[in-house]
């Protein structure tokens, strides 16, 4: 409970609801001051801050399967995780992701919930006929980042997604296309089914960090995160569950022997490596399989995954795409973009309150119980979860995340749902966690 019969007898917040309170009231200063700064017109192009997003409360088409997946899940999910053999567990958790995201995707009907989501003019299919055979894609393709605004004389550039990432999300849609599943039905389903795993994911790295146990305990959390609002459907959706998989295959090989170790260890190097070039703010992310390798200091793990993913930064320069040149000139065209009008000054602490749309209620207390008891969860575990936050706190301070982090930050945001193994009456807090998503879903008009 949130506040103890003692408290209240002597009218005292308890430590929980007073973490919960201050979120409220800094997501309530972030719309006050948002709205403000519209009023006075300033360009901080947000229907609705700190989101992305319109006021319009509607239903549609997944309302019903939303509730009923949200009240099953709270009601069974932690006593069927804990029974549940281990590998019918993480398929039973997907399937349920998958019901999850896709249930709240389509409160917004299929074409505005899923097909039409990366079909816009700003978004990678926009692009796609465009793209040639891969090798040219990628030998040319920072030639057409800088836009007009910033070189008068481009005139054939990528369009606002593709040009402010690497080349590895936009060939992934031009893949896609090419083994014909082109359009924004399949690229829709495509990122939903694989951000959905973004959950599986995370508790495969917390079973080999932190023990079957705690992994069990966070499997529902995962999976009922209200950042499946956003992953279904976002190209970032899709990076979560990249960088997720590369931790969890880092931390099965750290932990593991043998030969299946070091396939994991690899493979996880692989996957770091790939996420190098489906978002620059990626690098960030490394923090996370570092982190993992360095709790575990299994030198050989290091090597493997170091190996992995130097693997595929040399497949990307070796094709001609140079990651540094490319970020270089992302810069100057963000620099010129909706980041010119949008204050620092707001956004630096703005984000936050955005961001925990995404966290939820329970992972905000969870972490609190974790900052006020250090020991509570295992110490890689705990590191991973420090990671994520290092890794916010800088892309935050940088600048180059003005608004929009509820989608930008997804792949930190899966592991806050770590820490939400430490509350107690579990049911509860699944339900604040499906609540929220729930009500933004239903009352707001999300871009992605």
């Amino acid at each position: 409970m949130l506040i103890s019969a003692r408290a209240r007898r002597r009218g005292v917040v308890s430590p929980d609801a007073a973490a919960l309170l201050g979120c409220v009231a800094l997501v309530a200063a972030a719309v006050l001051v948002g709205r403000a700064l519209l009023a006075r017109g300033v360009e901080i192009l947000l229907g609705f801050p700190p989101l992305n997003a319109e006021w319009l409360p509607h239903v549609g088409p997944g309302t019903p399967a939303a509730l009923l997946v949200a009240g099953l899940v709270a009601t069974r999910g932690p006593a069927l995780a804990e029974r549940l053999a281990w590998r019918p567990l993480l398929a039973g958790g997907y399937a349920v992701s998958v019901a999850w995201t896709s249930s709240l995707a389509l409160v917004d009907g299929w074409q505005r919930g899923v097909a039409g989501r990366l079909a816009t003019g700003d978004e990678y299919l926009h692009d796609v006929p465009r793209a040639g055979e891969p090798g040219t894609l990628l030998r040319t393709f920072a030639d057409h980042i800088l836009t007009s605004q910033v070189d008068p004389g481009q005139t054939e550039f990528w369009t606002t997604h593709v040009g402010a990432h690497p080349p590895g999300a936009f060939l992934v849609f031009v893949l896609l296309d090419r083994a014909g599943l082109g359009g924004g039905a399949w690229a829709g389903v495509f990122v939903l089914l694989t951000g959905a795993s973004s959950a599986v994911a995370v508790a495969v790295a917390v079973r080999a960090l932190g023990g079957q146990a705690l992994a069990r305990r966070v499997l529902p959390f995962a999976v009922l995160a209200p950042a499946a609002v956003w992953v279904g459907v976002s190209a970032d959706g899709l990076f979560a569950a990249a960088l997720a998989w590369a931790v969890a295959l880092a931390a099965l090989g750290a932990t593991g022997t043998g030969w299946r170790a070091d396939c994991a260890a690899l493979a996880g190097g692989v996957c770091c490596g790939g996420c190098l070039y489906l978002s620059y703010g990626l690098v960030l992310g490394m923090a996370l399989p570092g982190a993992v390798l360095l709790v575990a200091r299994r030198v050989r793990a290091a090597v493997l995954v170091g190996a992995g993913s130097l693997l595929v930064v040399a497949g990307f320069t070796a094709s001609g795409f140079w990651w540094f040149t490319g970020f270089e000139r992302v810069r100057v065209i963000y620099a010129a973009s909706a980041a010119a009008s949008r204050p620092y000054a707001y956004f630096v602490w703005a984000n936050l309150a955005a961001f925990l749309f995404a966290m939820g209620p329970a992972a905000v207390v969870g972490l609190r119980r974790a900052l006020a008891a250090p020991r509570a969860l295992p110490v890689a575990s705990a590191a991973l979860v420090g990671a994520a936050l290092v890794a916010v706190l800088f892309a935050d301070l940088s600048g180059l995340s003005k608004a929009e982090v509820e989608r930008i930050w997804l792949p930190f945001a899966v592991w806050l749902a770590v820490p939400c193994a430490l509350l107690d009456r579990p049911a509860r807090w699944l339900l604040a966690q499906a609540g929220l998503a729930l009500v933004v879903n239903h009352l707001l008009l999300t871009v992605w």
